[in-house]
């Protein structure tokens, strides 16, 4: 209980919270380590989801790879109206630890950013699947889709990218 407390005190005094929406969140989530992979979201090997939502698909990068990066101090974003490839980078996430490209896993027209990103890069750290998705894009090619991961697979590339590192 005192380590409860401790903690609970802790995170008050950082500014962490552990709430979420729950408008947003699937019902369900695997966990591994301190990483979640949801249901309902399709993951690239590249370590970025998709959640297709009827014209829309909401892309970000993983709760896996934010853990990875450490604490995200800048965030690049591409322009709406442009055009986005599947597997080109699409924009960069800089943190204190280092730089990475962000890639497509689908082809479409980018329809909005999350213009908070800018002002908040750690949204991508606080709620990656959340508050800090990156881009909405226009799919051309809906089907591209079922060449990603669903949560079983993601989970399981994740594991064995670890242990091979």
């Amino acid at each position: 209980m005192a380590l409860r407390i401790w903690a609970s005190s802790t995170a008050n005094a950082l500014g962490v919270s552990c709430k979420t929406k729950a408008q947003f969140l699937p019902a369900f989530s695997f966990s591994r380590c301190f990483s979640s992979v949801l249901d309902g979201l399709k993951y690239a090997n590249s370590h970025e989801w998709v959640k297709h939502d009827g014209p829309v698909a909401i892309i970000g990068i993983t709760d896996h790879a934010q853990d990875h990066l450490g604490e995200v101090v800048f965030v690049d974003l591409p322009e709406v109206g442009g055009s986005v490839s599947k597997g080109g980078s699409f924009g960069a996430v800089e943190s204190v630890k280092a730089s990475s490209d962000v890639n497509s896993p689908i082809s479409g027209e980018v329809v909005e950013v999350n213009s908070k990103l800018t002002e908040v890069p750690g949204l991508i750290n606080s709620s990656p699947y959340e508050d800090g998705w990156m881009i909405k894009i226009k799919p051309s090619d809906p089907s591209e889709l079922q060449t990603l991961m669903g949560p079983t697979e993601y989970t399981k590339f994740c594991e064995e990218e670890d242990t091979a590192h």
